[in-house]
């Protein structure tokens, strides 16, 4: 039978053990802040959703993601993001070749509050590839290669396999969340920006690649300068006359297949920024100046390399029908960068 003095000896030599610390994780690509966009986009579907936000990861095994959330079951309206344009790269003319309106910007519902949800998980890596195992009510695990940028300053996530989404794209560095670059770095950006997107409308997946972004096109405001504007003179395929355009479009008389570009940051203290584009010839036909109807509104996040310098974007297109019929919807999961 032990003594009082035994059992008090037992419980300190147990309190006393050493802790033994938890083993640490091999970061991705060694970063740890991401920027992600991801999707369900199926063709035959009318529920499909976009996530934009951040994963952060530690190097005790956990991930913790914030994230906007849009979704087809409950499509929200564009809201205005408070930018307006001066008229050092606008007009209120509307017949410049040079400038874009001067109209207030829009963006994807929601983009300019809170995010919509955050979770956390844990996660691992064996070679080049992450496993995320996300601690919510539904079994939700994602795969992802790893790349690091040929300068070790990025690292590149792409999608392998995920239980719930079907594409996506993402982009860390050690640089923290609320670092974030200015209109005039975007415009100065010294390397070469292509687009690697996959978009739903009408029921059709559109899969592209390697299509290069003209930022340096922009005009920069001066007053405003959290904003860029282009005004494209002409575009190939879209603003045609069957497109919408029956009375100004390309293909018509009038021949109009320019395209109104607004970049704005939504955000001082992240990373934030969005895009704006519609046909001029959509608003022409309405007799308007500024388009209402279905235009693109595409969220962006910043890719911010270790050096804290500017790197693209990845960003998802939430352009919901103003008209009841979610067939009329634009959405996409894209990325805008020098690193693909």
């Amino acid at each position: 039978m032990r003594t009082a003095a035994a059992i008090l000896s037992f419980v300190l030599a147990i309190t006393l053990l050493p802790v033994q610390p938890a083993a640490a994780a091999a970061l991705p690509g060694g970063k740890t802040t991401f920027v992600v966009s991801q999707g369900h986009l199926k063709a035959a579907s009318q529920q499909n959703w976009l996530r934009l936000g951040s994963y952060r990861f530690a190097a005790n095994g956990t991930v913790s993601a914030s994230l906007y959330l849009w979704w087809q079951r409950r499509p929200e309206a564009r809201q205005r993001t408070g930018m307006v344009p001066d008229q050092g790269c606008t007009t209120k003319a509307g017949g410049s070749a040079s400038r874009a309106r001067t109209c207030r910007v829009l963006t994807a519902g929601g983009y300019t509050g809170a995010p919509d949800e955050s979770r956390t998980g844990t996660y691992s890596m064996a070679g080049d590839v992450l496993t995320i195992r996300w601690k919510i009510a539904q079994t939700w695990t994602e795969q992802w290669y790893v790349r690091r940028s040929p300068d070790g300053r990025l690292a590149r996530l792409d999608l392998k396999r995920s239980t719930l989404a079907t594409h996506g794209y993402g982009y860390g560095s050690n640089a923290s969340l609320g670092t974030r670059r200015e209109m005039s770095s975007v415009k100065a950006f010294p390397g070469s920006l292509r687009q690697d997107l996959t978009s739903w409308a009408g029921g059709r997946l559109v899969t592209s690649g390697n299509q290069p972004f003209s930022h340096s096109s922009f005009r920069a405001c001066t007053t405003t300068t959290s904003c860029l504007t282009y005004l494209q003179p002409s575009s190939r395929g879209a603003c045609q006359k069957s497109g919408g355009c029956p009375r100004y479009g390309g293909g018509t008389k009038a021949g109009v297949s320019s395209i109104q570009y607004y970049l704005t940051k939504i955000s001082n203290s992240d990373r934030r920024d969005t895009m704006w584009h519609w046909c001029t010839c959509l608003a022409m036909e309405r007799r308007e100046f500024c388009y209402t109807g279905n235009s693109h509104v595409k969220p962006l996040m910043q890719v911010i390399d270790d050096r804290g310098a500017f790197r693209g974007w990845v960003g998802a297109e939430a352009s919901f029908s103003t008209g009841s019929s979610r067939s009329g919807d634009m959405l996409a999961v894209f990325r805008l960068t020098d690193f693909r």
